[in-house]
């Protein structure tokens, strides 16, 4: 189909621009749909994976449970809680089982550099927790095992804790009051600023917010109630390849046995997590497509209209074509060039359209939004499609229009 076709046909149309318009209308909002649907979609699956990236897509999770004194006490008659001779546990008996790493909340009184004062979290951590929640350094560095051997007071900030408490200075070497022990900060975080608190119903780090120091330092040097669980947190981190579900089994029969049967722990499989969530999603797209698919053959047939009523206005031109030696092919391209003009014009502004609406639906919703080219480029061809389809069978029409009698009729 050369470009002569494409001039002539785009010429045509803008002698009926009304109806070309309003054939229009029903590939803009078809495409449109699916543009928006796809960039939401997009969005929302990087957004999940963001999110359960502190998780670990690798892990297998313990936490304590939250409880009231009176129930807390109730439990630990069968229970002592979560421990780290269950972390130590659970890495000899998970299948798949690389590493595991510990995690304890401080209850701070009190945050201070000099005259300030910040509210904040602390937790106890071991080393292996900057490589399960993929923790990385924006400077300084992360605790290494002798810190926790020495015992050594040290701390790792949060990027916006950082920002708190040192503004423009640089932290590093500098000492902060935690409660009652000074600290040096060795390291800062980079800066991950989640977005959301939590995903899937589980709560999220806002490791920006937060202070670390060695678990060794943490459970030696600040206090802690006898009924408490001496871990709130244990993430078992697999190899490549292992079975997280299988995991998960042998980790609650694990903990299980080790508590006597005591519900004071929840189980937590990211990887379960993000497929669930993947799952409402495919739910959400499968309609959104099923709406969007309505409005493209709505488009389609709006198109094969506009096409139907041209061939008979125009029958005693296809008619003088033919008998000036005109082939039936010839009259089928000039009439599909103005089908294929109308869908590339809709897919286009239908594109526009789409990215507006994505961008305002996250605006309103709080949603992300993100793009796909390949699935970009398949909502344009399947606009394309539909429309060259629905533009064949008037095309034919009017190739099969006798000469003689097309050139005799009033259109």
């Amino acid at each position: 189909m050369n470009m002569a076709l494409i001039r002539e046909a785009v010429v045509e149309l803008k002698r009926r621009k009304l109806r070309t318009g309003l054939t229009l209308l029903g590939m803009v909002f078809g495409v449109a749909a699916i543009v928006a649907m796809l960039a939401v979609g997009e969005g929302s699956k990087r957004e999940a994976l963001r999110l359960v990236a502190e998780l670990g897509l690798d892990n297998v999770l313990v936490e304590s449970k939250g409880m009231e004194p009176e129930q807390l006490k109730e439990i630990r008659a069968r229970s002592l809680g979560l421990s780290a001779a269950d972390a130590a546990a659970a890495l000899s008996v998970v299948p798949g089982a690389r590493s595991v790493a510990m995690r304890k909340e401080i209850k701070v009184d009190q945050l201070a550099v000099g005259d300030t004062v910040q509210p904040a979290r602390a937790f106890a951590v071991s080393p292996e927790m900057a490589e399960h929640s993929g923790l990385r350094m924006a400077a300084g560095r992360w605790f290494a095992p002798d810190d926790g051997a020495t015992l050594a007071p040290v701390c790792v900030l949060g990027a916006r804790l950082a920002d708190k408490l040192f503004g423009d200075a640089s932290p590093l070497g500098q000492r902060v009051k935690l409660n009652h022990v000074w600290l040096e900060v060795v390291g800062v975080l980079a800066d991950r600023s989640l977005g959301k608190a939590e995903f899937e119903g589980v709560k999220l780090g806002l490791d920006d917010e937060r202070l670390f120091v060695p678990w060794e330092t943490g459970r030696a040097r600040f206090n802690f109630k006898l009924i408490e669980d001496e871990v709130d947190g244990v993430s078992v981190r697999l190899h490549p390849g292992a079975a997280p579900d299988a995991a998960a089994r042998v980790l609650q029969a694990l903990i299980a046995q080790r508590h006597a049967g005591a519900d004071d722990t929840n189980l937590i499989v990211p990887l379960g997590l993000y497929r669930q969530n993947q799952q409402t999603q495919r739910i959400f797209t499968i309609v959104m497509s099923s709406i969007a698919a309505v409005s493209l053959l709505v488009g389609g047939i709006g198109i094969m209209n506009i096409m139907l009523a041209n061939v008979l206005e125009r029958r005693r031109e296809v008619g003088l074509k033919r008998a000036l030696g005109a082939r039936r092919r010839d009259v089928i391209e000039q009439f599909l060039a103005e089908a294929l003009v109308i869908a590339v014009s809709g897919a286009a502004c239908g594109m526009l359209l789409g990215a507006v609406a994505a961008y305002t639906i996250a605006a309103l919703a709080g949603w992300s939004v993100a793009w796909s080219a390949p699935a970009m480029i398949a909502a344009v061809s399947l606009c394309v499609g539909v429309g060259l389809a629905f533009g064949v069978f008037p095309a034919r029409q009017a190739a099969a229009l006798d000469p003689i009698a097309a050139l005799r009729s009033d259109g």
